[in-house]
């Protein structure tokens, strides 16, 4: 039976935990989150998150699109592909953002995105890496299955782990199956042991994994 289990089942007593596990995550191993979230005690009053369906996307090289979560068909500027993944940049609308730039890395179950912010609006962080499923699934079309958990990334600052009570909840209500949102944490933990052990550098961390990523 999964440790997660237990640990999901007590979600309602959960506060705070993504922002608490995340000061806290630092050189756990693959393996041991579900039992360092098992045993947090984060404060706070109890509160669960509302469940949500997982965020499936596709992005069809063929005629330069990319569908997002709600069915909206995005026009693409450029795919790239390379043994190890594809890459997706295109135009964003919205007064703080106006760019976007991604990877999806299927080896790491991670994509790596940069959102380019307009001039008035402060950056203020260097990565998102999102966890879940990242697949090639025609000749010209990805899928990507998001699994709530993300990692913001501040460059040879930290790395915070986002989206645990997400995860949970979405569990909870039979949203996503245990071995799937353990397989989640795990792929989670991973990246942040990795991202600790190279100075929170994603560029370093890729490397380390035969993976250069190229942007604009």
């Amino acid at each position: 039976m999964s440790a997660l289990i237990p640990l999901l089942a007590a979600v309602p007593a959960m506060t705070g935990i993504a922002g608490y596990v995340a000061r806290d995550m630092r050189g756990v191993a693959p393996g041991q989150l579900t039992a360092r979230l098992a045993t947090a005690a984060p404060p706070g009053p109890p509160l669960v998150a509302a469940p949500a369906k997982p965020k499936v996307e596709y992005f069809n090289l063929a005629d330069l699109t990319n569908t997002d979560a709600r069915g909206f068909v995005r026009s693409v500027e450029r795919f790239h592909v390379e043994p190890w993944g594809l890459y997706m940049a295109r135009t964003v609308s919205g007064p703080e953002f106006h760019y976007v730039e991604s990877w999806l890395v299927p080896e790491l179950s991670i994509r790596a995105t940069i959102t380019h912010r307009s001039p008035a609006h402060h950056r203020g962080q260097d990565y998102c890496l999102d966890i879940g499923e990242f697949t090639k699934v025609e000749p010209k079309r990805w899928k990507a299955i998001d699994h709530y958990l993300d990692i913001m990334v501040q460059g040879g600052r930290k790395s915070e782990l986002r989206g645990v009570e997400d995860l949970l909840a979405a569990h909870a209500a039979g949203l996503i199956d245990t071995a799937q949102a353990h397989r989640a944490f795990e792929r989670a933990t991973t990246a942040m042991d990795g991202l600790a052990a190279h100075d929170h550098d994603v560029e370093r961390w890729l490397a380390s994994h035969g993976i250069v990523l190229s942007w604009m």
